[in-house]
């Protein structure tokens, strides 16, 4: 487990030559972050924050799938996603949190939302999945956010409260444009690699 601090992090860099996917785990817990670098190391190097302002410390272009937790003291998991978005990061993230998913994640820039809890398997999973995307052009990295922002949505709220949502409506149109976009890559998708993705 790589938990590297803001005072380490030049001496990390240049002398680690290990070439594995770095995954940002963040959450205010230190268990849950103890338990996702356990689960995770043995297939990426993982860094570790405690809180958001560690996490913007730390966070560089190396890193390539970000977990991050929403509700945080200070600054909160929806701000550490916007400045790695600001500062032009291009890593995956998923949202790891237990805040019930609402209206306002239309508008977020992330690949995936997750609910607590989560074990090991799962979490490989959507480890996997967002590595998985950096082989596509960015088109299919925007349909696969929507698909997952919507299929949330769908999962935790009534019909009727869709059916009357300007945003949730919005994000049926993007969905609908993007499968237009990047029709000619999903046709030449396998069943397998189609299914693993979406």
């Amino acid at each position: 487990m790589d938990s590297r601090t803001p005072d380490d992090t030049d001496t990390a860099t240049t002398t680690d030559t290990d070439d594995r996917p770095v995954v940002l785990a963040v959450d205010d817990e230190p268990r849950v972050v103890e338990a996702f670098a356990l689960w995770l190391e043995d297939d990426y190097r993982v860094l570790t924050a405690t809180s958001g302002e560690e996490a913007l410390e730390v966070a560089d272009d190396s890193v390539d799938v970000a977990l991050l937790d929403r509700q945080m003291p200070g600054t909160t998991g929806d701000e550490v996603l916007e400045e790695l978005r600001n500062r032009g990061l291009d890593c995956r993230v998923a949202m790891v949190t237990g805040v019930d998913p609402d209206f306002d994640i239309v508008e977020l820039p992330f690949e995936e939302y997750v609910q607590k809890p989560v074990d090991g398997d799962a979490l490989h999973d959507v480890v996997g999945r967002l590595l998985d995307l950096e082989q596509y052009d960015d088109s299919v990295d925007d349909l696969y956010a929507v698909v997952q922002k919507r299929v949330t949505l769908e999962a935790e709220l009534p019909d009727s409260a869709l059916e009357d949502n300007d945003e949730y409506q919005r994000l049926r149109d993007r969905e609908r444009d993007l499968q237009n976009e990047t029709q000619s890559v999903i046709e030449d998708l396998d069943d397998d690699e189609f299914a693993k993705l979406f």
